[in-house]
């Protein structure tokens, strides 16, 4: 078939990085054994595909390299990072406690029936009445600020009991910028502060200490001036006040094998390995601690379950754009992917084209300029139809995609002997229009 000649022109990043995946055709024909295109005809286009093979795999990874190193951690599975209800159950089955951050993801964790005692509540906005609820049913409450401290003790007094709680600190780990909204400062002494008062109160008592210093991080070394500031202010209140902290809660944080935009070294190369991290925690706690050596928590999320996520997407129509590009068009776009702002995905094909690749970029079916998956693409020419595997997508994004202009698409799960299972179905105007209320005089 004829193809009019274009004049291509040269992108600066393209060229500079000869060697890039962006040049290379990289083939995804299924996932767990299951074809992409039976998952698409089945479930259909779009759809967010998750293996349990792969959730319990980065799992005991992680479980391993923390567990090998110290006597007693528990991992809490943090629900905004995915808050399916299926997800959330493999996380429970391997063992895993539920932590969350609003009265939303809290009555979600009941509902799947964890109990509780085996829920952290964190987060900056917690109703009086949350909170209330959560001390009743024994939660592991972690303050964020000072009015929080009040509300607890109006509840304390209330009902009549002493609340077990936990504060959440933030700090300078070297890392920037600084995660300092949540919590309080280590550095300053307003955590020391916070905990006088909470000593001074008599109402509350203290068992535990939290940080989670920050997102995506890709310094293992953070975490170690996070666990030394962090145990250092354990001996420090254990001595002055008396309190049993315990557990030191490090939060999450861990970064996936994702590529953040900017960053031009492979995930292979920059981001730790779960040893990394373990032995940067681990190996300070050790170190730093005086008397009883407290149980270790950790809220990890991203790590665990990114790389097992993916989305499956179809090529709906294609034109070159006037700078030489071809712009493919999909039925997936920035409205499933929130995080495509800040991440450049591993683009698969599903098949081998023998066509010369050429510059692309892959849009999505919104009607707004920035809906761009990726740009800067090196592809073969593509067909209608054409199904192309975008990942890793596991964290975030089914937590924050978007009902606009679209709808959301359905979620399968591949389990362990590689038979899928509808988790979540797509929507239908039904689901969007059975919260309006029409008023009487606009009928």
């Amino acid at each position: 078939m004829y193809k009019k000649p274009v004049i291509e022109k040269i992108d600066t990043f393209a060229s500079k990085v000869p060697s890039s995946p962006y040049k290379t055709q990289r083939i995804k024909k299924e996932i767990d054994g299951v074809d992409v295109y039976d998952l698409v005809k089945e479930f259909g286009s779009p759809l967010f595909v998750f293996s349990e093979r792969d959730i319990e795999n980065k799992y005991l990874e992680f479980k391993e390299a923390f567990s090998s190193r110290y006597p007693d951690v528990e991992f809490w599975w943090s629900y905004k990072t995915n808050y399916l209800g299926a997800i959330c159950k493999v996380f429970h089955k391997l063992g895993s406690k539920a932590e969350v951050v609003s009265e939303f993801e809290y009555q979600k964790a009941r509902h799947l029936g964890i109990d509780g005692k085996d829920i952290i509540f964190n987060g900056p906005y917690k109703s009086k009445e949350a909170l209330e609820v959560a001390v009743k049913e024994g939660a592991k409450i972690h303050i964020d600020h000072w009015d929080e401290i009040n509300d607890l003790e109006e509840i304390a007094d209330k009902l009549g009991v002493n609340i077990p709680v936990a504060i959440r600190c933030n700090m300078n780990t070297g890392v920037y910028p600084l995660w300092s909204r949540f919590g309080f400062n280590i550095d300053n002494n307003e955590a020391y502060d916070a905990i006088k008062r909470i000593y001074e109160g008599k109402k509350l008592y203290l068992t535990g200490l939290h940080t989670h210093i920050g997102t995506f991080m890709l310094s293992a070394d953070a975490y170690r001036v996070a666990a030394k500031k962090l145990t250092e202010l354990k001996n420090r209140v254990e001595e002055e006040f008396g309190f049993n902290i315990e557990y030191l809660d490090l939060g999450g944080g861990f970064a996936s094998k994702n590529r953040l935009k900017g960053v031009y070294q492979p995930p292979e190369v920059i981001v730790p390995t779960p040893d990394d991290y373990a032995i940067a925690i681990t190996d300070t706690i050790y170190a730093t601690n005086k008397g009883n050596l407290p149980k270790l928590y950790l809220e990890t999320g991203r790590a665990l379950i990114d790389e097992a996520g993916y989305l499956l997407t179809s090529v709906f129509a294609s034109k070159r754009l006037p700078d030489g590009k071809v712009s493919y068009i999909l039925d997936a776009g920035v409205n499933l992917l929130y995080t495509s702002f800040w991440y450049n995905f591993d683009i698969f094909l599903s098949k081998k084209y023998d066509d010369i690749s050429e510059l692309s970029i892959l849009n999505g079916p919104l009607c707004m300029n920035i809906d761009v998956i990726a740009d800067n693409i090196y592809l073969p020419p593509l067909n209608r139809g054409d199904v192309v595997t975008i990942a890793p997508v596991g964290a975030y994004n089914v937590t924050q995609w978007m009902q606009f202009i679209r709808y959301r698409p359905a979620v399968v799960l591949i389990d362990k002997n590689s038979n899928p299972h509808l988790i979540r179905e797509k929507e239908d105007l039904e689901d969007i229009i059975k919260r309006e209320i029409i008023p009487e005089y606009l009928k």
